[in-house]
């Protein structure tokens, strides 16, 4: 199994978000293009995605941006896999009626299907959003500015500012 760009994109993006999620900061797209190499129309359209799951509150116009909707603990690899990607499954036969297998009648691997899926998921899903944001070894290769957050997570509904 292999994530595709997006997915992995939506990976860096977040973890990046989640290094910022104290106090009442909104990031942008550009800045947040800018601090993780992706490119700006493919940030765009991640922020779009993202939000459509759930996974981030995001405002238009003057003093919008996006953030988090949940602290980093609570959102998983899962969770943003599956906003990406759709639900996590090694084979299409769970998806019932949504695949042309010409092995389907005498395939004896269908029934444990969805425990080998489930066993994936599983495992996804117990990584956080705040594990996969921790710089190994230290801190955050990136020095921190006078107008970072404060490492405490706050509601997104608090406030808004710029990277």
């Amino acid at each position: 199994m292999r994530l595709s760009a997006q997915a992995d994109y939506a990976v860096v993006m977040l973890s990046a978000a989640a290094r910022h999620c104290g106090g009442v900061a909104r990031l942008n797209a550009t800045l947040m293009a800018e601090e993780t190499g992706l490119p700006l129309p493919t940030v765009q359209k991640l922020v779009s995605r993202l939000s459509s799951a759930g996974l981030i509150e995001s405002t238009r116009g003057t003093g919008g941006g996006f953030r988090l909707s949940r602290p980093p603990a609570a959102i998983s690899l899962a969770d943003i896999v599956e906003a990406i990607e759709g639900p996590i499954a090694l084979t299409t036969c769970v998806d019932a009626g949504k695949h042309d297998c010409a092995i389907e009648g005498n395939c004896r691997v269908k029934p444990h299907a969805n425990a080998v899926n489930g066993a994936v998921r599983g495992a996804l899903a117990a990584i956080s959003l705040s594990q996969l944001s921790l710089h190994p070894g230290g801190p955050t290769p990136r020095a921190a500015r006078a107008t970072d957050p404060l490492p405490n997570w706050t509601p997104a509904s608090a406030g808004v500012r710029s990277l």
